[in-house]
């Protein structure tokens, strides 16, 4: 792996079920498990970064049009347990995106759609990730 592929996260315990992640630029936020507090759970960061990285690739090729008047997107799943355990189903990313009068806004209205397109079927690395259905190794040291 080289430095430009490798990505990595720590996570460093500060009590019971809560955390601080670390990434390589020194960026931390912390998570928990949800009982209490406003912490993040580990499931709302994965949509989180579902949705972040399309919204990061829709903007970047929409703004190049137009900025935009609002930029919204809802990220939304069921939780189940059932014999493969616990995930999420019924993913959907909603997009609320509104542009300004005129020519730009005209372009970028018109890209929208193949934007999200392109995000869903090919930029997007968390979704294409989670959609491919990646293996996770796991280690203890």
């Amino acid at each position: 792996m080289t430095e430009d592929t490798h990505r990595q996260v720590s996570l460093s315990r500060t009590a019971n079920s809560k955390y601080v992640v670390t990434n390589d630029r020194g960026g931390q936020i912390t998570i928990g498990s949800g009982g209490d507090g406003t912490d993040f759970t580990p499931v709302e960061l994965l949509l989180a970064a579902i949705g972040g990285c399309t919204a990061i690739d829709v903007d970047i090729l929409t703004s190049r049009r137009a900025e935009p008047d609002s930029f919204a997107i809802d990220v939304e799943a069921e939780k189940i347990r059932d014999a493969g355990g616990n995930r999420l189903t019924d993913i959907t990313v909603t997009f609320r995106v509104a542009f300004p009068s005129g020519e730009g806004g005209d372009k970028a209205r018109a890209l929208l759609p193949d934007a999200v397109k392109k995000s869903h079927d090919r930029l997007c690395t968390v979704s294409r990730t989670v959609e491919l259905g990646t293996p996770i190794t796991t280690h203890i040291e």
